[in-house]
């Protein structure tokens, strides 16, 4: 089933819209979510808390692309999910690295202070990602936006894992020097 039929389907509220999202999107969801939790039964929570959630934004939403709108919902859960987590055990992790790894070249919450201010941050660092070759911003998003691991992704690239260690020093550097550019306190 496509996207528009399976979005009918919410706008009609049919219950069927979830069971036709969980066959379309479930591994695409669950992925994101395990990625980032490394915990199964966790993971499968904040699927199911995707679903809710899309279910209560459709309407009035309607999103133009529907797997970017639930990738959103669900990582956003697993990381509110993995704060939860770290806060009750204090533990470390992948997404803790990947925050460290970021650290230098994004802006804290304290220097962005109005929603204005972050949207023009998310715009500074599209048009950073945008003028990166293609590799470099494919191998930064899958690292910083699925929280694939750097293992994954030499993989999935066919490349060694130092090579994809350089790329993203790389493309966070650049990230850094853009965002300096532009004006974006750090």
């Amino acid at each position: 089933m496509d996207d528009d039929m399976i979005l009918d389907l919410y706008r009609a509220r049919a219950e069927s819209a979830i069971n036709e999202t969980a066959k379309k999107y479930g591994n695409y969801c669950f992925a994101i979510a395990n990625n980032i939790l490394q915990n199964n039964e966790d993971a499968e929570e904040c699927v199911n808390d995707t679903y809710l959630k899309a279910w209560d934004s459709i309407p009035p939403q309607r999103p133009c692309i529907f797997s970017s709108f639930l990738g959103k919902i669900t990582r956003n859960l697993s990381l509110n999910k993995y704060k939860e987590r770290k806060t009750k055990k204090r533990g470390g992790g992948e997404i803790a690295l990947l925050f460290s790894e970021l650290e230098d070249c994004i802006p804290s919450n304290s220097n962005v202070e109005s929603e204005y201010e972050s949207t023009q941050v998310i715009e500074i660092i599209n048009s950073c990602l945008m003028s990166t070759d293609g590799e470099s911003r494919i191998i930064f998003v899958r690292r910083y936006w699925y929280a694939d691991t750097v293992k994954t992704i030499a993989a999935r690239f066919r490349m060694s894992e130092s090579k994809v260690k350089s790329m993203l020093f790389r493309t966070r550097k650049t990230l850094k020097t853009f965002l300096e550019k532009e004006g974006v306190i750090l």
